[in-house]
């Protein structure tokens, strides 16, 4: 007997699989089309693994990937915007120093590896999340895309990457072994790269080297007046007692754990007001109790804690990391911060789903055998 494959469901069903794979490939193809948008995130999450800072992140790869991003076609607000908020996973993937600060003052030394890992994934997390906003806005307000590279040119992009990728595996690997701090490991890699750049790749001309260093101190110097008038602002909340007052209202609302935890995340909001480090060492004592209170563990709110201000770090009036975004891509805070609303949107998706799953802080340290 002769089966028509044409008349039977079994082939409508494979024609159906065939259109949606057809369909899959096509998306994934415009997806690597729109690269520098992607590169964006994935290089701010690497250099989170280095640094654990984003006011570095955005002041570092800022000036590298900003101008680029503007080359490409991209909006001079959408550019920063999209910096700055990436450099945000830089605070939660390890090694976080904020999750060693947190760790101190909470007094739980001894969690400390518990905290790094556990930042992990939710950091992971956000730039998936960045990932499918921009699939998505690139359909909507149609994203410039880059020229297709040709495949002959695809292994000499390889070769050349080995080099400079290496200073990764100095940084990453001096620190694991134990052979070297990280400032000595930063030391060490800054050698390095002035070593390949102007004598083995040749990228730059040693009469280049004065004009670098007065561009590096200028965004050094707009960096640290930065931090400087953030810590002073700092104190003056801190002398005024204003988050105190604001932690008294909490007591009535720890029979509805829901609620608790919004009003919390609502208050570390703060971190728009305030630099990270002064509200850590005052928050922690304050409400790691009341969340314990209603169950949750000290990694948990540790990670929730921490990533609430992260997002402090690229909103005004006080976002260091906002401050310098715009000071290293020259676009005006108020228009750029009205361009990142859904930037801003996104992670407090990402955050609402770190604050009420906790297998998402917690799973990776358990499974680690580190709680």
């Amino acid at each position: 007997m002769i089966i028509d494959l044409h008349d039977t469901a079994l082939a409508r069903l494979l024609h159906g699989i065939d259109t949606v794979i057809h369909r899959v490939m096509l998306y994934v193809a415009e997806l690597a089309l729109l690269i520098m948008a992607y590169v964006n995130v994935i290089s701010s999450m690497m250099f989170g693994h280095l640094s654990g800072s984003a006011v570095a992140d955005v002041s570092s790869l800022g000036s590298i990937v900003i101008p680029m991003m503007k080359k490409q076609g991209y909006t001079d607000d959408f550019s920063v915007g999209l910096t700055v908020t990436t450099a945000c996973q830089g605070v939660l993937i390890p090694p976080s120093h904020n999750m060693v600060l947190y760790a101190l003052a909470a007094d739980a030394g001894g969690l400390i590896p518990a905290l790094l890992y556990g930042g992990l994934v939710p950091g992971v997390l956000l730039g998936i999340n960045f990932c499918i906003l921009f699939f998505v806005m690139a359909k909507m307000y149609n994203f410039p895309k880059c020229d297709t590279i040709p495949k002959e040119k695809i292994r000499r992009i390889v070769i050349d990457a080995i080099l400079p990728l290496m200073i990764f595996v100095i940084i990453m690997g001096g620190i694991g072994l134990g052979l070297c701090t990280a400032t000595e490991a930063a030391s060490i890699a800054c050698v390095y790269t002035f070593i390949i750049v102007f004598f083995v790749l040749r990228t730059a001309k040693l009469t280049a080297l004065p004009s670098i260093l007065k561009n590096s101190l200028k965004t050094l110097g707009i960096v640290l007046t930065l931090i400087a008038s953030a810590k002073a602002f700092s104190f003056m909340m801190t002398y005024l007692y204003i988050p105190q007052l604001l932690i008294g209202a909490l007591g009535s609302l720890a029979s509805n754990r829901i609620v608790l935890l919004l009003v919390i995340n609502v208050m570390l909001l703060l971190g728009c007001f305030m630099d990270m480090a002064p509200l850590i060492l005052i928050m922690t004592p304050i409400l790691l109790p009341v969340v314990q209170s209603v169950g949750m563990s000290t990694v948990h709110f540790g990670v929730m804690m921490i990533f609430n201000l992260a997002c402090g770090l690229c909103t005004p009036p006080v976002g260091t990391a906002l401050f310098v975004g715009c000071a290293v891509g020259k676009t005006p805070i108020e228009r750029t911060s009205r361009h990142m609303l859904p930037l801003y949107a996104v992670m407090i998706i990402t955050l609402l789903m770190v604050t009420f799953i906790p297998f998402l802080s917690t799973g990776l340290p358990t499974f680690l055998g580190m709680m």
